[in-house]
């Protein structure tokens, strides 16, 4: 496990790039935290690093899933909407978690059944005005040591 206090939006930018320059193809990322806790940012800040404008990169609230081409394929959902795992079921994420691409899925305590056998999952919580604190944490069967040597790997480049 790996925290990190982001004091300003600058300090998301460097976890995002971080979690780019880190992750590769087929990883699935929870996010979890209450509304404005960072979770989109944290995804705009992943997304920019691989190479796609802001402005592409949004919340997928209304839409339940974005896709965005940067270095690798990245896909986000949101499961606030959803009533049940069978409505995130009927939005085919097994294939976006199979791809090789990078899968976000905010809201992802709702749907938890649902999320792969491993994955990187990352609780966000607004601690202030502007800061934020974010915990990584490998979940799953085995919680992998690909997960775990993510983790580390990103704790090192932030330090």
């Amino acid at each position: 496990m790996f925290e990190f206090v982001a004091k300003s939006e600058a300090d998301t930018e460097r976890l995002g790039a971080a979690l780019a320059d880190a992750l590769p193809g087929g990883t699935a990322v929870a996010l979890i935290g209450t509304l404005g806790a960072g979770k989109t940012r944290l995804v705009q800040a992943f997304a920019a690093a691989h190479g796609v404008p802001r402005d592409e990169a949004t919340s997928p609230t209304f839409v339940l899933v974005n896709e965005y081409q940067g270095r690798l394929p990245i896909y986000h959902f949101d499961a606030y909407r959803l009533r049940d795992d069978d409505e995130f079921i009927e939005l085919g994420p097994d294939e976006y978690f199979e791809s090789n691409g990078v899968t976000f899925v905010e809201w992802a305590d709702r749907v938890e059944r649902c999320l792969p056998r491993e994955y990187l999952e990352i609780r966000c919580e607004a601690t202030g005005e502007t800061e934020r604190r974010f915990t990584l944490a490998g979940r799953g069967a085995g919680r992998g040591a690909g997960i775990a040597a993510m983790v580390e790997a990103i704790a090192q480049e932030l330090r």
